[in-house]
């Protein structure tokens, strides 16, 4: 997913639509690398998608704050999580586009 192009909320979207994509994918890969421990293509795909994940996330905060609690870095001095829109406010969510 492109995402360099968008700005203000809908960067914000675009970003989040991506990791949840990236999030996604890792949780499958990681089930499907509990069986198969030693297949090194799953294991440089996986961390290629982490890293991935760990930059868009990172992207994300900067801007919009920290996605969870226990996740996220802390702002300087001060803990910000509770500043961000909660989960069931509208401006909180986005929609999937095709």
């Amino acid at each position: 997913m492109q995402t360099q192009y968008v700005t203000g909320f809908a960067r914000h979207d675009a970003l989040l639509a991506e990791l949840t994509m990236l999030d996604f994918m890792l949780v499958d890969l990681a089930l499907y690398l509990n069986i198969h421990q030693h297949e090194a293509a799953a294991l440089e795909k996986y961390d290629n998608i982490a890293r991935r994940a760990d930059t868009v996330r990172s992207e994300y905060e900067k801007t919009a704050g920290p996605l969870c609690s226990f996740r996220s870095k802390a702002a300087k001095n001060r803990w910000n999580w509770a500043d961000q829109p909660w989960p069931w406010l509208a401006q909180a969510n986005f929609e999937f586009t095709q």
